[in-house]
C-alpha cells in the first residue's frame, strides 16, 4: 500500500510505485494516469496501458474500451472499504494508523 496526498495527481504516486509494479501484459488504469511519460515508461517495461484519454488532450489515444470496463472490479474494493466509516472519513490523522486501519479492514473483506 502506499499512501499520498489527497491533493497529489495520481500518477505522480505512480511513478513512486513504478519500479515494484509485477510483470504483466496490460495495466487498467483510470484518467488519472494519463501521461505520456507513464505510457511510455509502461511500454518500456512490455506493458501495453489501457487508459483513456484526458478529456483536455489534444489528440486522444486510443484505449480497449471492453478491457476497461473490467476496471469496476477494482472500484468494487475501494467502495467495500469505504463501508468503513473509519476509512472513509480518513479519522486517523497519523499516516500509519490510518494504513493499518486499512489493511485490517482488507484482511477482513477478503476473510469474509
Amino acid at each position: 500500500m502506499f499512501l499520498s496526498a489527497g491533493h497529489r495527481s495520481d500518477y505522480l504516486g505512480a511513478k513512486a510505485l513504478f519500479s515494484s509494479l509485477p510483470q504483466a501484459k496490460v495495466l487498467i488504469a483510470d484518467r488519472g494516469y494519463d501521461a505520456d511519460w507513464f505510457r511510455w515508461a509502461l511500454a518500456d517495461r512490455g506493458i501495453t496501458p489501457c487508459i483513456p484519454s484526458r478529456k483536455g488532450r489534444k489528440d486522444p489515444v486510443p484505449h480497449d474500451p471492453v478491457l476497461y470496463r473490467q476496471r469496476h472490479r477494482i472500484e468494487n474494493m475501494f467502495a467495500r472499504l469505504k463501508d468503513w466509516r473509519r476509512i472513509a472519513t480518513r479519522y486517523d490523522r497519523c499516516a500509519k494508523v490510518f494504513l493499518s486501519a486499512c489493511a485490517l479492514a482488507a484482511v477482513v473483506l477478503f476473510w469474509l
